[in-house]
């Protein structure tokens, strides 16, 4: 069973310049942040907020532990030296892999990404409903977690993707939105009374419609990303996985299956002739079509080959 994770991130979304710092200081020191005080002086931010970079750092996948510390992994290299695909997170693309490495962990999954992405089975969601089922299911799975914990997880999860009500007034960079709310994946659609009828609060849904920013390349290197964690000794994959299993391309975006479909059906060009969507009337399939898939790197590159979509 995955060893869900619930905190770490100190109550704080991953924020514009924590992964770009993150990265440079690594690449100089990789044992800065197994020293929270030499952390503190180099990255200019309080412990909380160190130890926040350290968590969305790895969640994002940028950087991994190592021996004497943490590293940046390849992904993080090809994203973000100085002359990689994005170093300062300019690019939508790298937004929508933001999301999407962070929604996929195997081993260690963010337990509100995967519940609320992939189980959660109403079209709309409040936080007081939210953090009922967060209660109910921490003691399915026997972890004795505190109401304030579980409430902080739905916070931190629900503002990455949208702006909280309450702004400081001061706009500091640690006090600037996660970028991924550019992404819009979750909407606020009104507001309802709580169970006990004493206050009104917001109803949230996830936006389930065509997503044209998602490029084909970014939606080729995603499915690969999936094949290779979730179905590893499938020879091939179903529609229906690709649509709506957990951690699917469909689940985690919220693609609309018809917008699937579509891009299956130009699946063989957009992947280079590696995969092909195969349909007939008691068929519908993915196979790879070389004896050897892509490696993760040649699909990144792939990514932001075409300039089909900027930020």
């Amino acid at each position: 069973m995955a060893e869900y994770r619930f905190s770490g991130h100190e109550s704080f979304p991953c924020r514009y310049a924590w992964l770009p710092k993150a990265y440079r200081a690594l690449s100089d020191d990789s044992s800065i942040f197994s020293d929270e005080e030499a952390a503190i002086v180099r990255l200019g931010v309080g412990k909380n907020m160190v130890r926040a970079i350290r968590f969305w750092m790895q969640a994002c996948r940028i950087a991994e532990p190592s021996a004497i510390g943490y590293k940046p992994t390849d992904f993080g290299h090809s994203l973000l030296r100085p002359d990689g695909f994005d170093p300062y997170l300019e690019d939508r693309r790298t937004l929508w892999l933001m999301h999407w490495n962070i929604a996929t962990h195997v081993a260690e999954p963010l337990f509100a990404w995967d519940y609320l992405l992939n189980r959660w089975p109403h079209p709309e969601f409040s936080r007081s409903e939210v953090v009922r089922a967060f209660v109910e299911e921490a003691g399915r799975l026997n972890r004795k977690l505190s109401l304030i914990t579980l409430e902080q997880h739905f916070d931190v999860f629900l503002h990455t993707y949208v702006v909280p009500r309450a702004r400081l007034p001061e706009m500091q960079e640690d006090n600037l939105d996660c970028p991924l709310v550019e992404l819009a994946i979750i909407g606020n659609v009104g507001e309802r009374e709580t169970t006990h009828g004493k206050r009104r609060e917001p109803i949230f849904a996830f936006r389930r419609e065509a997503k044209d920013d998602i490029s084909s390349g970014l939606f080729v290197f995603c499915l690969d990303d999936f094949w290779r964690k979730r179905r590893s000794v499938e020879k091939t994959l179903t529609f229906r996985d690709i649509a709506l299993a957990a951690f699917s391309p469909g689940q985690i975006f919220k693609l609309p299956e018809w917008e699937i479909r579509q891009r299956l059906e130009s699946l063989h060009v957009d992947s280079g002739g590696a995969y092909e969507y195969q349909e007939t009337a008691t068929l519908q399939r993915i196979v790879s079509t070389k004896m050897e898939k892509p490696s993760p790197g040649e699909l990144l590159a792939a990514v932001y080959a075409k300039e089909e979509m900027h930020a």
